[in-house]
Order: structure tokens, then C-alpha cells, then sequence
């Protein structure tokens, strides 16, 4: 039985090691975090991505999860309303559509739970060493003894140690689309009624939507910068730099602000893309946003990394394992799906991108192709 580790235990992650189980690979998860991250904005499957789900078996499931909003208002950057909608969201789309919306930790603890069987779990580690020789990849780890598979799966996100390993640094391939953003749960203290509300000006913005029968609400705070210079891993600076780019806003941004200095679940990034010649070297492979981020702008990278992940999968098997062959063909099979999707972000900047763009995009693959 062949040997794959995969780094990461997130959507694409837990999708791969779901797909490759099925088709007799012998699967193991590293995960840095203690156990299945918690927190996180919510997300989109749509489309194709929806077919992933329902051969897992977990379309129902992930429908039940769904988000159940109303509507939205945008507001001004003092607080006034200007406009409002029951028709659409701007994190969802039109509120009619088949598509889902759910939180990401939600979409990851269904996925875990479908893993559990016949997948190996390391939490509390991480990949220091990658050496590809003939006959596997040789890994050493940060707590754990060294080890070889037969293959590598890079599924950790857009600051990829696998990526920076196997193929060189980040700046090689990132591309910065201007905003930085941060995400964090508190209590529902603006007694929001399953309503999205946002808040903007030219620099920054807000949303703010309830969830969990409306008891939390999960906060996206934003604004546009030139790339910053920060350690990703220093929260209290991060959260510094967003108070900072943040205060002149009116509404409710203060309470806001002031609830996000005791968030258990605080995230910060910069909006980017990650771009590749290639997603593969040898024996090592990337999936989801390690190798092809489109940013949560596009609204498609959850979509990406469970097509991602299953059609890394399915070419595997129909290679009969040999990744010689499989890899180059995952890469030339996904690679126009992954194109029209990233596109999405850059479409209309500051804005969403056409409903016609997103149709198109979304549905640019067949699973059985």
C-alpha cells in the first residue's frame, strides 16, 4: 500500500486524504494546530464543488450547516445605511441559489469526521525536511522521528512550507491584490438577526454577520495597503496594524475594534494569489491554496480545494499510482479551472465579479473528465 503525507488538515487537506483512502493509499495528516482549527469566515461550495460533497456523502450534511441569511445593508463609512438587499449577500451571492454557504469550521469537522477511518492523524507537528530520492521522500518533522512516503501533498495554505521547501521562497510566486484582512468571532453584542451588515470607504471596511442560531457574530475586518512587513505569527502586532488603518471609521467599528483585542479565534493576512509554472516536483504535489490561492476575493477557494484535492485523487488512481504520470495530467486537467477562478478576483477590483464570470467559473470542470 502506498505511502502519502499530507500537511494539512483543512478543506483540501482532509478532501485528499478522504480521496487517496478510498483509493487504497495509506494517508497521513500533519497538522501544526492542536486539533481541526476552529474559527473562520464562512465559505462557498459552489458548483462543481458541490459533486465533490455529494460523492463524499456530504452534501446533506453540508446543506443542513448552511449560513441562513436574509439579506444585507451596506453602510457609509459614519454608519448610515445607503442601501439594503433580501435578494443577495455579497460573501454569498444571490440568496436563491443552489450554492452553499457555511463556516469553514463546519465544512472541516464534517470532512474530519469522514476521514477518521483509515487515516492517520499527527497534530502538533510540522515538516522542518523534505529529501526526494528514488524511491520515496524522505521527512523529517519538528517533534517527531523521521520518516519516508512514497508521496508528498502540500495542502498548507498560502504560506505552504511544503512550497517553500520543494520548490523555493514565497516571493518566488505570491501576488499581493492590496487588501489585508482580519476575521474573529465574538458574541452577537449588535443583535443581529441573520443580517449582514457591511461598512466602507476607499481604505477600509467591515462585515459583520450573526451565526450559531445568532448568538456569535463572525467580524471581517479590512483595508488596502502596499504589501506590510510583520511576523505571521505575531497576533497582537497584527492587530495593532488593523486598529491603526481602522479607527476613522464610524458605525460600529469601535465596539468592534474593542471586541477583537480578546477574540479566541483572531486570523490577519494579506489578500494574495499564489501563481506557478508547476504544481508538482517528483514525488511532491500541491493542492488548494498552497499551490493556486485565488484569495477569499474570488470567493472560489474552498470550491478549488475540494476539486483540487479530488482530481489529484482520481488521476492517481487512473495512473495506477504511478505519479510520474499522474501529476502532469492533475496539473494540465486543473489548470484552465484553477485560471478562471483566480480571474475572479481581479475582475472588477473593489467589487464582485460578474454573475456571468462566476457561472462560467465555477462550473469549468467535469469530475469525470
Amino acid at each position: 500500500m502506498k505511502t502519502v503525507l499530507i500537511s494539512g488538515a483543512s478543506v483540501a487537506g482532509l478532501t485528499v486524504a478522504y480521496w487517496l483512502r478510498r483509493r487504497g493509499y495509506a494517508p497521513t495528516v500533519i497538522e501544526r494546530a492542536p486539533g481541526i482549527r476552529p474559527g473562520g469566515h464562512a465559505i462557498d461550495v459552489r458548483g462543481v464543488a458541490l459533486g465533490v460533497l455529494e460523492r463524499m456523502g456530504l452534501l446533506t450534511e453540508a446543506q443542513r450547516a448552511r449560513t441562513q441569511m436574509r439579506g444585507m445593508s451596506m453602510h457609509d463609512s459614519d454608519g448610515n445605511e445607503l442601501w439594503r438587499s433580501t435578494e443577495m449577500t455579497f460573501s454569498s451571492g444571490r440568496l436563491d441559489s443552489e450554492d452553499i454557504e457555511l463556516l469553514r469550521e463546519d465544512l472541516a469537522q464534517l470532512l474530519y469526521r469522514q476521514t477518521l477511518d483509515g487515516v492517520e492523524y499527527l497534530f502538533n507537528d510540522s515538516l522542518v525536511a523534505l529529501d526526494q530520492g528514488t524511491h520515496g521522500v524522505n521527512v523529517s518533522f519538528e517533534r517527531g522521528r523521521p520518516r519516508t512516503f512514497d508521496l508528498v501533498v502540500g495542502a498548507d495554505g498560502l504560506h505552504s512550507k511544503v512550497r517553500q521547501l520543494a520548490f523555493g521562497e514565497e516571493r518566488q510566486f505570491i501576488r499581493h491584490l492590496g487588501p489585508h484582512l482580519a476575521v474573529f468571532s465574538t458574541d452577537n453584542f449588535l443583535n443581529l438577526d441573520n443580517w449582514q451588515v457591511w461598512l466602507q470607504d476607499d481604505t477600509a471596511s467591515y462585515c459583520v454577520y450573526p451565526v450559531r442560531d445568532n448568538t456569535e457574530i463572525r467580524a471581517t475586518l479590512g483595508f488596502v495597503s502596499e504589501p506590510l512587513d510583520y511576523d505571521h505569527r505575531d497576533t497582537e502586532r497584527q492587530k495593532s496594524l488593523l486598529a491603526e488603518r481602522m479607527s476613522h471609521l464610524g458605525g460600529d467599528t469601535p465596539r468592534l475594534l474593542k471586541a477583537m483585542w480578546t477574540a479566541p479565534d483572531f486570523y490577519f493576512d494579506a489578500m494574495a494569489q499564489i501563481h506557478m509554472d508547476r504544481w508538482s516536483d517528483d514525488r511532491t504535489v500541491l493542492i488548494g491554496d498552497a499551490g493556486y490561492c485565488p484569495s477569499p476575493l474570488s470567493g472560489q477557494g474552498t470550491s478549488l480545494a475540494l476539486v483540487g484535492a479530488y482530481v489529484l485523487a482520481d488521476e492517481l488512481d487512473r495512473a495506477d499510482g504511478d505519479h510520474r504520470t499522474a501529476l502532469p495530467r492533475y496539473e494540465e486537467r486543473l489548470r484552465p479551472f484553477v485560471e478562471l477562478n483566480q480571474a475572479l478576483a481581479t475582475e472588477n477590483p473593489g467589487g464582485m465579479a460578474s454573475e456571468e464570470s462566476i457561472e462560467r467559473a465555477k462550473n469549468a470542470i467535469s469530475l469525470d473528465s
